[in-house]
């Protein structure tokens, strides 16, 4: 039985979702306590709720203290097994983290796999489903594995109420990963969703982050979604290069300008482009599990967050994978996954 202590680092959701992830591919239980020590609230929440249910589902799992709030659980997993799952998370909770719980079991299945979320899709603290399609699934898809999403619907916070459909076609072995340059830039574009907000806020967050990052007309696009898939508003910039796309976003608040949303977004994709990295702090984390599930693979990153340091930590504790973080001159780090021997 591995303990964990989710007060570690960070002390946030992701100790659980990487736990269950693994007890769920390696075969080993785990208790853990002090869950989401560092958060405001608590305990689980919906979104973490539904993917400890999730994940027992998918392997046959049993569970002790799985209830709204609780600090404490237990999960022994049983086989993974293949079929196709509907998981809702009944509020704005990330359903994107539940499939991140899931996925990586669900890739070393028997047989296809097909899955229902339902949930936000769109919301601050969780990777949107877009960051999803354009910048870790190409990836996943260079390491061999073949995964589909479909948004159904967008939800956004706090109504929540969208609805992703994935296929998942099994993987016998991810191959390791090397990710050390970015390339040539191929294209630069934003794009802002809004439901149930006026168009007009859209324009004026596509027009200040064109004024900011000198982007033609042609690379904006406001995206009007039916009414009753909000209020919501999300802004995306995405930069798409020769090896990776990365994605960024700010979402919409009342009482926040459309210009200091688009400001956020702006902030964040210079900050990337400067860097010189390959890879984003986001995509960072992302990309921790498949690599150590690939036995070794490296990446050229940011600074590494007390998130991604804390991923690393809980994934060593159930694979016999290390990851080293060497600093460059430049400010960037060299991310390499190791079999211990």
């Amino acid at each position: 039985m591995i303990e964990l202590d989710g007060s570690l680092g960070e002390g946030g959701g992701q100790i659980l979702r990487s736990a269950l992830s693994l007890a769920m591919v390696t075969g080993k239980p785990f208790r853990i306590s002090r869950i989401r020590a560092g958060r405001p609230r608590p305990g689980l929440l919906r979104q973490h709720l539904t993917a400890v249910q999730a994940a027992a589902a998918v392997c046959g799992g049993t569970v002790q203290g799985a209830e709204l709030g609780s600090v404490a659980l237990e999960f022994t997993p049983g086989p993974v097994r293949a079929g196709d799952y509907s998981f809702a998370v009944g509020s704005a909770g990330s359903c994107t983290l539940v499939l991140q719980t899931v996925l990586p079991a669900l890739l070393q299945a028997s047989a296809p796999s097909t899955l229902e979320l339902s949930g936000g899709t769109h919301n601050p603290f969780a990777p949107p489903a877009h960051f999803l399609q354009r910048s870790f699934l190409p990836l996943l898809a260079r390491m061999g594995a073949q995964v589909d999403i479909e948004i159904v619907r967008c939800g956004f916070y706090p109504a929540g109420g969208g609805a992703l459909r994935v296929r998942v076609s099994p993987c016998a072995a991810l191959a390791p990963l090397e990710l050390m340059q970015r390339g040539a830039l191929v294209r630069l574009h934003a794009e802002s969703l809004v439901a149930g907000v006026p168009a007009q806020v859209a324009r004026r967050e596509l027009a200040a982050v064109q004024a900011a990052l000198g982007l033609a007309d042609e690379a904006l696009a406001v995206r009007e979604l039916p009414q009753n898939q909000g209020p919501g508003n999300a802004l995306l910039i995405t930069c798409e290069h020769e090896h990776l796309s990365e994605m960024v976003s700010a979402f919409g608040e009342r009482g926040v300008s459309a210009e200091k949303v688009a400001a956020q977004a702006v902030r964040k994709m210079q900050a990337y482009m400067q860097s010189g990295a390959a890879v984003g702090e986001h995509l960072a984390d992302q990309l921790l599990l498949p690599l150590a599930l690939a036995g070794s693979g490296s990446f050229a990153t940011t600074a590494p967050s007390q998130h991604t340091l804390t991923n690393a930590e809980v994934i060593a504790r159930f694979l016999p994978v290390d990851f080293r973080f060497e600093a460059l001159p430049a400010g960037a780090t060299v991310v390499r996954a190791l079999t211990r021997p």
